[in-house]
């Protein structure tokens, strides 16, 4: 199942416009706290579909009836640039374990390039629910390299993807190369096209880049 929360009228349009914005996006503070945002409002929509146990709660004046999540999630990231739409997922599930990915696009000397995958950071996923952040699906191969690495860690009862932005192409991918996986995909937007070097068009440039400074 995919949700385009771009498709629903809300403030949520107004912090996509802003991070695709090239004059906001010269403030690197406020390009990664709108990728904050971003990350609290699909947290607060995911929370609506997770498990929920009626809890009593003490007051100064008595004793209230209340819902509490049965299970906070393990909340995952590739990095870099998906720490600040990680950090607002987790502003929302105080408890949550998580899980960090390190996966970068190899250049060849004939301008294609290969994902490869350093580092995997993750707990016991066994019958947890997984959110996989990232702000960017372009190709996908990333995501689903990123996917199959944390399975090795055992198996999600359900997976979240969360990205800002995706390209139709990243969504097909996932699509053909996860067919039997228990997922469902959050975006801002789904724009149509990708460059001969794979970045989203409009999109919005390099989200580590504008959120963490130009590197080598």
């Amino acid at each position: 199942m995919i949700h385009n929360l771009s498709q629903q009228n809300s403030i949520f349009n107004q912090y996509i416009s802003e991070i695709r914005d090239v004059n906001i996006q010269k403030d690197s503070m406020r390009f990664r706290r709108n990728l904050e945002r971003i990350g609290e409002i699909f947290a607060y929509e995911i929370s609506k579909t997770m498990d929920y146990d009626l809890v009593q709660v003490t007051t100064p004046l008595g004793m209230a009836d209340s819902f509490k999540v049965t299970s906070e999630p393990v909340i995952a990231t590739i990095l870099r640039a998906g720490l600040p739409l990680h950090l607002g997922v987790l502003n929302y599930f105080d408890r949550a374990q998580n899980a960090f990915v390190s996966a970068y696009r190899k250049h060849h000397k004939d301008n294609t390039f290969e994902i490869a995958l350093e580092y995997v950071a993750c707990p016991d996923l066994n019958d947890k629910i997984l959110i996989l952040c990232d702000p960017m699906l372009a190709t996908g191969s990333s995501m689903v390299l990123t996917y199959k690495a944390l399975m090795a860690k055992g198996t999600p009862k359900h997976t979240h993807i969360v990205t800002a932005i995706a390209s139709k192409q990243g969504v097909d991918y996932v699509k053909t190369h996860m067919p039997h996986a228990n997922y469902t995909l959050w975006t801002g937007a789904v724009d149509e096209e990708l460059t001969s070097h794979a970045y989203i068009v409009p999109g919005l440039g390099d989200a580590g880049d504008l959120a963490f400074g130009d590197k080598l």
